[in-house]
């Protein structure tokens, strides 16, 4: 068993972003390192969906996007409870976060890892006992 390690939804669209060689390769190394075990959320799985079918200069198809969104519920996925939205709220205002990010947090911590992979926070930093890790540094 592998470091558990909660990615962010930026991580997993690059691994289909061609507009950025470099992200997607990195993207692709954490995807595939056997010494990583993955945990993401129902509020990635969401994000991802509409990132990679709306946001992307070549958006996958939703068929296809819905089938790599199957792919992914395979990894650990953390529920988002309606406990942990109201905390949620309390560590975006404590933080001055957006709520998302702070949704992000607040589900990694309950998930006992140790890192968050994400471009969107404080590379280094600590919140609720989750150190950030931009991965493309």
């Amino acid at each position: 068993m592998g470091q558990r390690v909660f990615v962010d939804t930026n991580v997993l669209v690059y691994l289909y972003d061609s507009a950025d060689s470099n992200k997607r390769d990195r993207a692709r190394e954490i995807f595939l390192d056997d010494d990583l075990d993955l945990v993401i959320s129902t509020q990635v799985l969401s994000e991802f969906f509409v990132t990679v079918t709306r946001k992307l200069r070549t958006p996958l198809s939703e068929a296809d996007a819905r089938a790599v969104v199957e792919d992914l519920a395979e990894l650990e996925v953390a529920s988002i409870t309606r406990n942990l939205v109201v905390d949620a709220t309390r560590t975006a205002i404590e933080h001055q976060l957006s709520f998302w990010d702070a949704q992000i947090i607040e589900t990694a911590s309950r998930a006992g890892v140790a890192q968050l992979l994400t471009e969107d926070l404080a590379d280094g930093s600590t919140l609720r006992g989750v150190t950030i890790v931009n991965p493309f540094h």
